[in-house]
């Protein structure tokens, strides 16, 4: 018989609805699997104490016939940026920040839908790198398990929660997503409102979810989705007709696979692997379209102009009276490089996004969804600096976002799913993405990735000698 702690949200919803499982005995399963091998992997900061209250609550309404729906009495994990009433919020600093214990807008949709939310999972300090120390990776502790949002990654990989939440700027989703082997969804810019989330960059944040399976995370993030008044980026739009897409299957669509940048300096499994993930969605009955686009070569260099200027001008007060001295030494160089932009980069770099919109605008009226590639390696291990991709040496900091930061320029949705494993047993993941507010064909297709690899991908086994 499965243990709880690994099964997909869609039949522990089920099993606590007809009370086969009550939410305290479903919190149980993840505390003991927290309290066994967190130690070692260190996904979170916080363990709320409020949450058994909050599981009691849950299994009083569901027995007395006030179930709430799919989320009610399921565990998920908050990542540290976003604001909670019962957690404080460090957005991953040891400087302090006078934040609100108060729940942020997405937050509070869960909350109303019956979510117990178990813990604040780590991050790099305010979002803003791609390892999150001292985090580890669940398939081999002595790797990364990416950012900004690796504790969400390690929480879901490793069975400690149903699902956890992100954020994501330029890939802090669907980064620890393809490192550590579950699912990150980043949809449309909008979607998901982001008032009580430490803000990173205001025309770049993503909310999202990561989750064990594609099914899973449409459900959470369509229950996050919706209209946000404090939140000027708010589109006013709900996620409509997501479940329907994903059973769908992928007969009858165009994906578009993009050679340039895309499949440009990639590990030979990493590209193996998608290659196979490519040719099961045309087996399964979609065409397979390739196309190119020369100018995303600069893409890296007008998010980083965006993201350095949006970051410095948050951190403005604590770069005037010397607080950012007390930042990692990494973080601490970001935010001040953003001092360095200037007007006519800024704008350069918002004309180039423009640009690159209207291309894929007229791309997208041809293809449903994009398929690539979501890192171009997996894990590297902990403490290095640079990594080696057919002979050619790069920063990991360069590499690890080159494949996700075009979405989040275009602020169109897109997803990591886990197709494969490489000799070292780590995980590999695909990238979808899809024309804003075409969430539906992303998820077509992300759902026929999940399909052709047999179907969602495990939770990972853990030593049980780990403490």
């Amino acid at each position: 018989m499965a243990e709880l702690w690994s099964l997909p949200i869609t039949e522990l919803s089920e099993r606590l609805r007809s009370g086969r499982t009550s939410p305290v005995e479903l919190l149980d399963a993840y505390l003991d699997r927290i309290d066994r091998h967190d130690p070692a992997l260190a996904a979170f900061v916080h363990i709320n104490a409020a949450a058994r209250a909050a599981a009691e609550e849950a299994h009083a309404a569901i027995r007395e016939g006030g179930w709430k729906g799919p989320l009610h009495g399921i565990p998920i994990a908050v990542k540290d940026n976003y604001l909670t009433a019962d957690m404080p919020t460090r957005a991953g600093s040891e400087v302090p920040l006078d934040l609100p214990q108060e729940d942020g807008a997405a937050v509070a949709r869960l909350r109303a839908a019956g979510a117990v939310f178990i813990g604040k999972t780590r991050m790099h300090e305010f979002a803003w790198g791609m390892e999150t120390p001292p985090a580890r990776n669940p398939h081999d502790a002595d790797r990364v398990p990416g950012g900004s949002s690796g504790g969400s990654g390690v929480a879901v990989a490793a069975g400690f929660a149903a699902a956890a939440l992100g954020s994501d700027t330029g890939g802090s989703i669907r980064i620890p997503a393809s490192l550590c082997g579950c699912v990150g969804l980043k949809p449309t810019f909008g979607l998901i409102g982001r008032s009580g989330i430490v803000p990173h960059s205001w025309s770049l944040d993503h909310a999202g979810p990561l989750a064990a399976s594609v099914a899973d995370a449409a459900l959470v993030a369509a229950v996050m989705a919706g209209s946000d008044r404090d939140d000027p980026g708010s589109a006013r739009r709900a996620a409509d007709g997501w479940s329907g897409a994903l059973g769908a299957g992928v007969q009858g669509m165009t994906v578009g696979v993009c050679r340039t940048h895309f499949f440009e300096g990639l590990d030979a499994e990493v590209e193996a692997s998608i290659e196979a993930a490519i040719r099961g969605l045309a087996a399964a009955g979609a065409r397979v379209v390739e196309f190119e686009v020369p100018e995303l070569s600069a893409a890296l260099g007008a998010i980083f102009a965006v993201e350095l200027a949006s970051s410095a001008t948050y951190h403005l007060p604590r770069l005037r009276d010397g607080s950012v001295a007390r930042f990692a030494p990494d973080v601490r160089l970001l935010v001040e490089m953003g001092r360095l932009v200037s007007a006519v980069d800024y704008l350069q770099a918002e004309r180039y996004r423009r640009h690159l919109g209207q291309r894929f605008a007229a791309i997208f009226r041809d293809v449903d969804a994009v398929v690539s590639p979501t890192m171009p390696l997996t894990a590297w291990r902990v403490g290095q600096r640079e990594v080696t991709i057919g002979g050619r040496s790069e920063s990991v900091l360069a590499v690890s976002w080159r494949l996700t930061h075009p979405w989040n320029l275009l602020g169109a949705p897109a997803i990591s799913v886990p197709f494969g494993v490489d000799r070292a047993k780590l995980p590999i993941g695909v990238q979808v993405a899809a024309a804003p507010w075409n969430e539906k064909a992303m998820l077509r297709v992300a759902t026929g990735i999940e399909a052709c690899g047999g179907g969602p991908a495990a939770r990972c086994a853990l030593p049980e000698n780990r403490p």
